[in-house]
């Protein structure tokens, strides 16, 4: 009984760490980042592009309404995975500090100093005692002086640069799909469709316009730009993704399945 009172009392405080050295709260905040929907990142020569599976839990949800993908600044966009509402509140500290910087230096923020100071932020709340860590992982990913950048961050606040990844669930899976397909030459075009490629592949079934999102800030205006439903449905149906009526029903059939047996055990917040 006293070793469990023990486990209890680290397993409690975030700011407390256990015989071995972890943050078991930091580590909880990791598994809400791997329940949440995937997203990918791809760094080219050309460009980054976003991508993020959206799909809708019910059929009676509005699509338009899934946010996974947000504009930062006018180079910067951001993808999230895990709790959709911590994802805005880091979201919108990344969209102030770029005005910020704006402001008070008269140029577009960098992506790697965008990335450390949430991260920053980020940290601070696995120091503070009453208060939890974000348990939402985010891409962010833009061009700067004409040079793309892809991060990502951590619940514990640790940012990584990549060439290619995916944070959420069925990450390494879509991680070894990558590794396997990545190259230093793929093109912007190319980036999009290994994107829903990958996402498709974790899914193993065929994607539609609605269900996936995808953003790409090209290196040749710098500018951010989300791609409509229309340009995304012709990307799926030149890779050969685009789900059929047929799976589109079966697909909602087994989401509404799934949401009757999980309606008491699962929050809106966290599958995003």
């Amino acid at each position: 009984m006293q070793g469990q009172a023990q486990q209890q009392a680290y397993d409690r405080g975030i700011t407390i760490f256990s015989p071995d050295g972890r943050l078991y709260q930091v580590e909880y905040a990791r598994e809400a980042v791997k329940r949440g929907t995937a997203s990918v990142g791809i760094r080219t020569a050309e460009g980054v592009v976003l991508a993020a599976d959206k799909r809708p839990r019910s059929s009676l949800m509005e699509p338009a309404s899934i946010e996974k993908i947000h504009k930062a600044d006018d180079h910067v966009g951001i993808a999230s995975a895990g709790h959709v509402a911590d994802a805005r509140q880091l979201i919108d500290f990344a969209r102030r500090f770029a005005q910020i910087n704006h402001l008070r230096y008269g140029e577009a923020v960098g992506i790697e100093t965008l990335t450390k100071t949430v991260t920053d932020h980020i940290q601070q709340y696995t120091q503070i005692g009453g208060a939890r860590p974000f348990g939402v992982a985010l891409i962010i990913g833009g061009v700067s002086n004409g040079e793309p950048r892809l991060f990502e961050t951590d619940p514990s606040g640790t940012p990584y640069e990549w060439k290619a990844l995916s944070i959420g669930s069925n990450r390494s899976d879509i991680r070894n799909y990558l590794e396997e397909r990545y190259h230093d030459d793929i093109t912007l075009q190319e980036g999009i469709g290994l994107a829903l490629e990958a996402i498709a592949e974790s899914n193993d079934e065929g994607l539609t316009p609605e269900g996936v999102g995808v953003a790409t800030v090209p290196v040749e205006d710098e500018q951010f730009h989300d791609r409509s439903p229309e340009e995304i449905e012709e990307i799926l149906e030149e890779h050969d993704l685009l789900a059929s009526e047929e799976e589109e029903e079966e697909e909602e059939a087994a989401e509404d399945d799934t949401d009757e047996d999980n309606d008491t055990t699962e929050s809106d917040d966290t599958d995003q």
